[in-house]
């Protein structure tokens, strides 16, 4: 079967929106619950963060809500759990993003297996090493039909760029800047050249811009340089402030 990250790519071309949000947050068995809320207010795609103790690609906003996470007994083994009848009500593809540290310590492949298990399509590892990815991640994600998405950053050179575009499949994941996580008001003009440059390279993967997307502003230039945008700290804010996930969603929506 063809994954549903490829299904969508194939079939929306641009102003994808995709979400993120930390599992266990605000409350440890809300995970679901925000899921098909995302999915019915027309979210494109879902990322799934993993709780960890150092985040350390994560601002203020998504530290804080991991950490709460973790407060509300939040791990990978329990994650899959709430996930194993995801796939009854929920279409639109669901990724999982964190850190390295929890993966090994559940087991890659055991990661893999349950992630095919749950319906999980896709992980980001933002601290796994392309050249460990190469070597010995991605024949096991491939077994189990995960696609593992890369980061890429204004400081990537072309080199590896191509390099990432050749060997992985899913879409490249296009982080604004070098700094954490975070929204901001707009793309400053290097931000933008960064964006450019990108796009003139003509790759093959699909490009989702993420980090600082927070309002009509950049998720418009996220649209005119790549197929969509990741929001994450914007609507953790919102979920944090309101504790629901339909007022959430509907506030972001308002300023997109």
């Amino acid at each position: 079967m063809e994954n549903r990250i490829n299904q969508l790519f194939e079939t929306k071309k641009n102003h994808i929106l995709s979400i993120y949000f930390c599992a266990g947050y605000p409350e440890a068995d809300h995970t679901v619950d925000v899921i098909r809320t995302l999915e019915k207010n027309g979210v494109d795609m879902i990322e799934i963060g993993i709780p960890f103790s150092d985040p350390m690609a994560d601002g203020v906003v998504i530290q804080n809500a991991a950490t709460q996470a973790l407060r509300n007994g939040m791990s990978l083994k329990k994650l899959f759990c709430q996930l194993k009848d995801v796939r009854k009500d929920v279409r639109i593809p669901l990724l999982l993003m964190g850190y390295l540290n929890p993966v090994m310590q559940y087991g890659f492949e055991n990661f893999c297996r349950s992630c095919q298990e749950c319906g999980i399509d896709g992980c980001i590892i933002p601290d796994l090493p392309f050249d460990d990815y190469l070597n010995d991640f991605k024949p096991v994600a491939e077994k189990y039909n995960v696609k593992v998405i890369m980061l890429i950053t204004p400081e990537t050179s072309d080199e590896r760029v191509r390099l990432i575009d050749a060997h992985t499949d899913g879409f490249i994941y296009m982080v604004s800047s070098a700094a954490t996580t975070g929204a901001q008001q707009s793309f400053d003009e290097r931000q933008q050249a960064y964006f450019r440059r990108i796009n003139a390279m003509s790759l093959h993967n699909p490009r989702m811009v993420g980090f600082g997307i927070s309002n009509r502003e950049t998720f418009r230039a996220a649209c005119d340089y790549a197929s969509g945008a990741i929001i994450g700290s914007k609507f953790v804010t919102l979920l944090g402030e309101h504790k629901s996930a339909e007022v959430a969603i509907s506030k972001l929506l308002e300023v997109l």
